[in-house]
């Protein structure tokens, strides 16, 4: 009998097949996905612990919340979970994302298209620092589209959300059963994972707040999470298995 290939290799295979990919949208037309043109266009927000006003806190609610974005811990895992490489460079992530439906359990892949580290000017003349980032659907994705997940903090006010906006269409479903399924729960599932995801996100950092977390401060915090070891990435990728 042939022994059973670990759920870390399975996982890491899964992994490699996306590394190459291609999204299964067109990136130079973004400025066409309107909910005219027929896309689903969503915007969510949660408002976080209010700091102080100035820089960010080193060991304040949105640093905290760029913590729980980067680790990626706040989607509600009954739907969706995501497996990544833990020493991969969040510029350069892909995951492959286990969305979990009744009875079936399907795996999709995506990459991150950008991270976002800036101070902006409001319209009211305001500065807030921003931190984020995006990722973008792969061939073979039951949706298409982009979702973007930001932190905000308002350096006048002290005051700090986190944000959702993203934009998606159906894509190509190929097994008649898996598109009729899509076709009547996945827009509830998709707006289920926006609002979930905004609760367990503001329940962490709260959580983080409480109990007292070590960060280093905004000025020092590394663009990408510390390298891990191979034990590691296998531990993180059968967890998310399980």
């Amino acid at each position: 009998m042939p022994k059973p290939t670990p759920l870390y290799e399975l996982q890491k295979a899964r992994l490699e097949s996306y590394t190459h990919a291609g999204y299964n949208f067109d990136l130079e037309r973004t400025h066409e996905y309107t909910r005219e043109a027929g896309w689903n266009v969503d915007d969510y927000e949660t408002e976080l612990p209010l700091e102080t006003p100035g820089p960010p806190e080193a060991h304040g609610s949105w640093a905290a919340a760029r913590e729980v974005l980067r680790n990626y811990t706040f989607p509600p895992p009954g739907l969706i979970t995501g497996i990544f490489l833990p020493d991969q460079p969040l510029e350069e992530r892909v995951m492959v994302l286990r969305g979990r439906f009744l009875l079936f359990t399907f795996w999709f892949g995506v990459r991150i298209g950008g991270v976002t580290d800036e101070r902006h000017t409001l319209e009211n003349g305001q500065q807030e620092q921003v931190w984020g980032y995006n990722y973008r659907t792969l061939e073979g994705h039951f949706e298409r589209g982009q979702i973007d997940f930001s932190v905000h903090k308002n350096l006048t006010t002290g005051r700090v959300v986190f944000r959702i906006h993203s934009f998606s269409q159906t894509g190509r479903i190929r097994n008649p059963f898996y598109w009729l399924g899509f076709k009547l729960f996945g827009r509830m599932l998709q707006k289920r994972f926006s609002r979930e995801s905004m609760k367990r996100l503001k329940a962490q950092v709260e959580q983080m707040l409480r109990k007292g977390w070590t960060s280093p401060s905004a000025a020092e915090a590394p663009p990408v999470q510390p390298a891990a070891t191979h034990d590691a990435a296998q531990q993180q990728m059968d967890k998310a298995t399980s």
